[in-house]
């Protein structure tokens, strides 16, 4: 049998909360009702939602989470952070809800992932359908720096534990900052820079977006680093505020 449909069903303190937050990241209300129970489902192309409210719930204490599964993850990220920046006048970065940047994952197999945490505290995963693997006979082994990266990439994305990713940040950039490239210590101290505005640690994170923000950078690897800049540029925004 083909063309089986899958729609997860999620907690959330208000379902009209939750559908404000997805339509402000371009989801279509499909159905609303509150009794005999709170009821909404939402939809976004081929994605499909639906939440049950419950007044009480604490969305801190929120253990619901799915993966959705996308042709690409940066042009969905970049829609999403679109209708964030819309909304709110800077892209969400910390607290709940909040939006993480696509990243490849060293444990799901080289695949580019991202993570909306919504309103009700859900963890919506999505990950691209393909593996970003590059040149990846021909490329060079990881340095240390990089592999360090990855690994905090697992436990701040992945698992949600933005301090123990803060510490392998910290030993790798003591360990290598004189000696990594410069896209490489661009890269860890704009991430060790999300991670402590996560954390509520404005000034470390104020403090390692200058750093990063000083580091030479020709014009080749801005190009390629253009990602990465523009996510200075939303924490900025953030800090802000």
């Amino acid at each position: 049998m083909t063309g089986e449909k899958t729609v997860p069903l999620l907690p959330c303190r208000s379902i009209d909360e939750i559908a404000e937050f997805y339509e402000m990241l371009g989801f279509t209300k499909t159905y609303r009702q509150t009794r005999p129970n709170p009821y909404v489902t939402l939809k976004r192309d081929d994605i499909e939602i639906g939440f049950f409210g419950m007044p009480d719930f604490i969305p801190e204490d929120s253990y619901g989470s799915c993966v959705v599964v996308v042709p690409d993850t940066g042009e969905l990220f970049g829609a999403f952070a679109e209708g964030m920046r819309a909304t709110y006048g800077k892209l969400l970065v910390s607290g709940i809800p909040r939006m993480t940047r696509p990243r490849k994952r060293k444990n799901a197999d080289n695949h580019s992932g991202f993570t909306v945490i919504d309103p009700g505290g859900n963890w919506i995963r999505f990950m691209a359908a393909q593996a970003d693997t590059g040149a990846a006979d021909t490329d060079p082994p990881l340095t240390k720096l990089a592999a360090s990266i990855r690994n905090a990439v697992v436990m701040g994305d992945s698992h949600g534990n933005h301090d123990q990713a803060a510490r392998i940040l910290d030993t790798a950039l003591r360990r290598d900052q004189d000696t990594a490239t410069p896209k490489e210590l661009l890269e860890a101290l704009a991430y060790r820079a999300e991670l402590a505005a996560r954390a509520d640690d404005h000034p470390a994170a104020r403090e390692f977006l200058t750093k990063a923000r000083q580091i030479p950078l020709t014009e080749a690897d801005q190009d390629t680093m253009a990602d990465t800049l523009t996510s200075l540029n939303d924490l900025a925004a953030v800090l802000r505020t």
